[in-house]
């Protein structure tokens, strides 16, 4: 590594270095935590109080227009007094009144007259006075201003004569107590007549830049939007108030003329009622727009934080350095504390307070560590005799990896020491399910503080495979991260010979089909498991005309034969059904989890089978049949000799009714070859 390198490292690792940083680390946090906390407590006001403003603003908003609406309707209230039925039934005297009416003319896009039948007069607007020929019966704003004799201002519609979308200022025309017609003046919504220099996009009212004004009707639909495209859409649509216009229904839709304050994220929002009109009107104000003069001030704050912060850790690791300048001494000498170069008692710093005892604490560990090393070199001289010696192989484990291994171990493996020393135990297991199902059997004995003992399947350096029986014990019950001693040997031939012996135990050495012990520990297992083991099917088969074969060809060709059909049987049924030769020549079947008509057709297969073959031998050739009786395993079948009784009894039927068939147990269930 070069020199530079090995410099900066150490500086990494400086505890000068460390003790600044937290210095550092502590002053950030603490200047930080305080500058997060003034700001927030700073936002929270100035927040409460553009609520405050922003509420009042928009509650003056409403009034005005509530003022301008209530103007408008008093002034279409003084020219409907001045007609009369008589007027409204001439047109010419109609047209005369409407052309003399420039100054209310003047705030509206239009004015019309219509009768009560629903049916437009006459109209005035930038075209002149015309007729249009438009009926307004069907329109509920006319109904309710005829119905109910006062005046109303309509919902957002579509104009029958422009088509844009308007709203209706409507006063009835009055006969005594009667209605006799309807004056009304038409406003704009795209053009705005009545919300000129509320809503306009821009709006800078107290040099806030980013309001937005929204006027609604009371169901929320849009009648005033800087956004002409928005009229008549639901105010959900407009995402700067979809959160807070979610709040209002869900609070009942109430249209308060003193003002509500509503939730939206990055928004203050206040709404206030048009009481003269059940109008809305919405202002948001980004957060980000009042909160802006702030962060710049925090921002700033933090700059001069920042600077200081640099300044001061500075100082800091210079007055460290001085201060620890003996330590740095310590360091050296400690690293040269066990290789012999320097007498004890040189190179040590002279310092007080903590440096000094630490100096003397290390004088007393290189003392005490010469010492131990002595012992230990001692003890491991041992330890290699003793590892030489066994007839075993043994290893040390800790932390699943080998740490020390015997010359016999090494052996055993086909593998070098440095081959194995670090290496993961598991390598020398034959399978890794092997290794994974060892770790809870061997937490299971040592925590009954009992040593492990079992066979595995291993695996030598060449990929062969050996039986190995492990033995372990930790080296501190009480500290598992001890470590492990392992003994481990080749038991190959004795797990053979058991194997060996545990199948001829079970198995006909002829045949090699399961013997008569096999079959009774299966159906002593079924039946211990009633009803859960139902269904289960019995076969018995009896071998036909084999006693010639003896007979003529001697028993090599019949034990040439008992081979010939155990194979046949074999290929008739699944891998986990039993086949059993019960004696000379009689064989069973038991079919577990089969129902009796699957049985059957087992059956007759394997009966077919076996009169399928035919064995050449000498100068002739030699063919069986089968007799075969089924019987069904029923929850109350008397015990496995019964059940046995059973398909024996069948098998008999078979034989008595003339040989070659398969027998369900009742005389109707026969079938002849």
């Amino acid at each position: 590594m070069s020199p530079w390198r090995r410099r900066i490292r150490y500086w990494l690792g400086s505890l000068k270095l460390r003790i600044t940083v937290a210095a550092v680390a502590a002053l950030v946090l603490g200047i930080g935590l305080i500058t997060l906390l003034l700001v927030r407590q700073a936002e929270h006001h100035i927040l409460l109080d553009d609520n405050e403003r922003e509420l009042t603003e928009t509650v003056r908003t409403a009034s005005v227009l509530s003022r301008r609406v209530v103007d408008l309707q008093k002034a279409l209230q003084v020219t409907a007094l001045q007609l009369d039925a008589a007027v409204l039934a001439d047109e010419g005297r109609l047209a005369a009144f409407m052309q003399s009416q420039p100054a209310l003319r003047g705030h509206f896009a239009s004015l019309f007259v219509a009768r009560t039948d629903g049916r437009i007069a006459l109209l005035s607007d930038d075209a002149g006075v015309r007729d249009p020929r438009v009926s307004l019966a069907d329109r509920a704003y006319f109904q309710r201003t005829v119905r109910e004799a006062r005046s109303i201002v309509s919902e957002p519609v579509p104009s029958r004569v422009s088509a844009e979308p308007v709203v209706v200022l409507a006063q009835p025309v009055m006969k005594g107590n009667e209605v006799v017609g309807v004056l009304a003046g038409v406003l704009r919504l795209a053009s705005r007549d009545l919300l000129v220099d509320m809503v306009d996009a821009g709006d800078t009212t107290e040099d806030k830049v980013g309001v937005l004004m929204v006027v609604t009707d009371a169901s929320g639909h849009i009648i005033a939007h800087p956004d002409r495209s928005r009229l008549m859409q639901p105010l959900s649509t407009e995402p700067r108030l979809f959160q807070a216009y979610t709040q209002w229904v869900a609070a009942g839709s109430a249209i308060e003329p003193g003002g509500l304050r509503l939730s939206q994220a990055g928004e203050v929002v206040s709404l206030a009622g048009v009481a003269a009109a059940d109008w809305l009107v919405w202002r948001a104000l980004p957060e980000t727009e009042l909160l802006a003069p702030l962060r710049t001030a925090r921002a700033q704050a933090l700059g001069w934080a920042a600077g200081l912060i640099v300044l001061l850790s500075a100082l800091l690791l210079f007055w460290l350095t001085v201060l620890l300048r003996p330590l740095r001494q310590l360091e050296d000498r400690a690293q040269h504390l066990f290789d012999g170069q320097h007498d004890e008692h040189e190179g040590w710093p002279v310092a007080s307070g903590e440096i000094g005892r630490l100096g003397r604490v290390l004088r007393h560990v290189g003392a005490e560590r010469a010492h131990l090393e002595a012992f230990n070199h001692e003890v491991l001289q041992k330890l290699g005799s003793v590892m030489s010696a066994a007839p075993v192989g043994i290893a040390f484990t800790r932390n699943q990896r080998f740490e020390l291994v015997s010359a016999e171990l090494c052996r055993l493996l086909g593998r070098r020491e440095d081959e194995l020393l670090g290496q993961q135990a598991q390598l020398i297991f034959a399978s890794n399910e092997d290794y994974m199902a060892l770790g809870p059997l061997v937490n299971d004995a040592f925590g009954a503080a009992q040593a492990y003992v079992g066979e595995w399947p291993m695996l030598r350096a060449n990929g062969s495979r050996f039986w190995g029986q492990l033995r372990g014990r930790p080296v501190d019950p009480a500290a598992p991260e001890a470590g492990t001693i392992w003994t481990i040997s080749d038991v190959t031939d004795q797990v053979a010979a058991r194997d060996r012996l545990e199948w001829s135990a079970t198995h006909d050495p002829l045949t090699g089909a399961a013997n008569r012990k096999a079959l009774d520990l299966r159906l002593a297992r079924l039946f211990d498991s009633l009803p859960g083991s139902l269904p289960a099917e019995l076969v018995v088969i009896d071998l036909d005309h084999f006693k010639p074969i003896n007979d003529s060809g001697g028993h090599a060709a019949g034990d040439a034969m008992l081979k010939a059909v155990a194979q046949a049987i074999g290929h008739c049924v699944r891998a986990g059904d039993l086949v059993v030769r019960t004696g000379g020549d009689e064989f069973a079947l038991l079919l577990e989890q089969c129902t009796h008509d699957a049985a059957l057709r087992v059956a007759e297969s394997v009966r077919a089978a076996i009169s399928g073959i035919v064995l050449p031998w000498g100068q002739r050739s030699y063919s069986v049949g089968a007799s075969i009786g089924v019987a069904s395993l029923q929850a109350d079948t008397p015990g496995p000799q019964g059940w046995l009784a059973e398909a024996d009894a069948a098998c008999y039927a078979v034989k008595a009714a003339g040989r070659g068939a398969v027998s369900g147990g009742g005389p109707r269930s026969l079938r002849a070859v």
